[in-house]
């Protein structure tokens, strides 16, 4: 049907002619695409810099970038709105246009001595914000119209925030289009410090695969990606990396190892399995676990403070020194203590048990009623010691807590000052004989498993 035997609006035929540029476009593009990619040979090596001279004569003043400060053009390559896109790129200049976005941010004023907001321009490119937003399609059509792959407007470039979202498919495209894969951003993090979630577990073997170095450093916190992966309990990148050679003994700025990062991050009881995986495979790759940061902290000072028995107990069979103390004197038993009432549900006198399996001092009698909201816990250090100690103490116990836990209570002020039986006083004996060596050597004894669980502390709700 022609115009001539239809009345056609002004806005119809507008729309149709929309219609057929953009499917005209859409069929050039293909076209050229699939010639492209039949004909495209390897990419070379970059061409080696010229003499210095020779630099200085071929300088030439560059031609002025474009800027756009059109949100609405930059959430049409965040989004994926490939309509917008099309018609966005009918002007060449937009493909390496600078795109500027104006942000309030709260900065502290000292000559007014106040907060005030302030308006801060924040750059970045197309390519950036379709590989921020995973849009593969459009970080493939910028590329394919000469998209600079490593430039780095605000600081990152787009390969950084393809790692950092976990978009798998626009880091593969900006690699196989020269994208540097150990650039660093302004603040020193390479791609590989971004792979920083489960999903970017792809982004992170594709990197390696293009040569990206494992053992890589941040230019100020000195953090590799081993930190970085062990920091947040990536099991499966850890074992990348340590597959590929990442220095295991690799310290960052304050002297910490990937060891010391994931017993560090290991707080909540839902990720415990995860991390305590990535502690045994660092072990097993030779992480040693003495190894502690400038203050001193080592890996099992970080454990306790964040009662995780599991990996308390993996650390200590692997060496680990139960009786060593931070700048601070404070011994991984201390830091126990001032976490129990934190912790009471993670079970801290598992925690106990081990340290005091291991040589631990008990501690001393003045901080048991830091241990008030576990009486297990409580149970395991009064079973520390030959004699219980006087427990004033218990007198100023809120009353809903002496409530709770009355039997024990009562028990412990039965036994307080009271002679101990001559059983637990042989337990002691053989205890205090064996020293650090008791775990293990309390289980080649061959005796029966009650026995070996008596010398080892276990709960059984009695102070003999």
């Amino acid at each position: 049907m022609s115009k001539d035997t239809f009345p056609f609006t002004p806005t119809s035929l507008r729309s149709l002619r929309l219609e057929r540029e953009l499917q005209d476009w859409e069929d050039a593009r293909r076209a050229l695409a699939h010639r492209r990619a039949m004909t495209r040979d390897p990419l070379p090596r970059a061409p080696r810099p010229p003499p210095r001279q020779q630099r200085l004569q071929q300088v030439r003043a560059p031609a002025p970038q474009a800027r756009c400060r059109d949100t609405a053009v930059h959430n049409t390559f965040m989004c994926g709105d490939m309509k917008g896109v099309y018609a966005v790129l009918k002007d060449p200049a937009m493909v390496n246009a600078l795109m500027e976005t104006a942000q309030e941010e709260m900065a502290w004023a000292p000559e007014m001595g106040m907060w005030t907001l302030s308006s801060k321009m924040k750059q970045t490119s197309a390519l950036r914000l379709a590989a921020c937003g995973g849009r593969a399609g459009i970080v493939e059509e910028l590329l394919f119209r000469g998209a600079e792959v490593n430039t780095d407007p605000g600081g990152n470039t787009a390969l950084h925030d393809a790692c950092a979202g976990g978009h798998d498919a626009c880091v593969q495209l900006l690699l196989s289009h020269g994208a540097d894969p150990e650039v660093l951003a302004a603040d020193g993090s390479a791609p590989l410090h971004l792979c920083t979630s489960a999903q970017s577990f792809q982004c992170a073997a594709l990197l390696v695969d293009a040569g990206a170095d494992v053992s890589v450093r941040m230019r100020e916190s000195r953090l590799t990606p081993l930190h970085a992966a062990a920091r947040r309990g990536l099991e499966e990148h850890v074992a990348l990396f340590l597959a590929h050679g990442a220095d295991v003994a690799a310290t960052n700025q304050e002297g910490e190892t990937p060891l010391n990062a994931a017993c560090s991050a290991a707080e909540r009881p839902s990720e415990a399995g995860r991390y305590l995986r990535v502690v045994q495979r660092l072990l097993s790759a030779g992480a040693d676990p003495r190894t502690a940061g400038r203050k001193q902290h080592t890996p099992l000072h970080n454990a306790c403070a964040n009662c995780s028995p599991r990996i308390v107990e993996v650390l200590l069979q692997h060496g680990a020194e139960a009786r060593v103390a931070n700048c601070a004197g404070y011994t991984p038993m201390d830091c126990l203590i001032q976490v129990v009432e934190d912790y009471p549900g993670q079970q801290p006198e598992a925690v106990a048990r081990s340290l005091l399996n291991h040589g631990a001092e008990p501690v001393a009698p003045k901080m048991l009623q830091l241990c008030v909201l576990s009486p297990a816990t409580l149970e395991v250090m009064l079973n520390s010691y030959t004699s219980i100690p006087a427990c004033e103490w218990m007198d100023s116990l809120p009353a809903e807590i002496r409530e709770e836990h009355r039997p024990f209570f009562d028990l412990v002020r039965r036994r307080s000052a009271g002679p101990r039986s001559l059983q637990h006083l042989c337990r002691c004996a053989v205890r205090l004989r064996l020293g650090g060596r008791c775990f293990p050597a309390v289980r080649e004894l061959d005796v029966p498993r009650s026995t070996r669980d008596y010398l080892l502390l276990r709960n059984d709700g009695t102070l003999l």
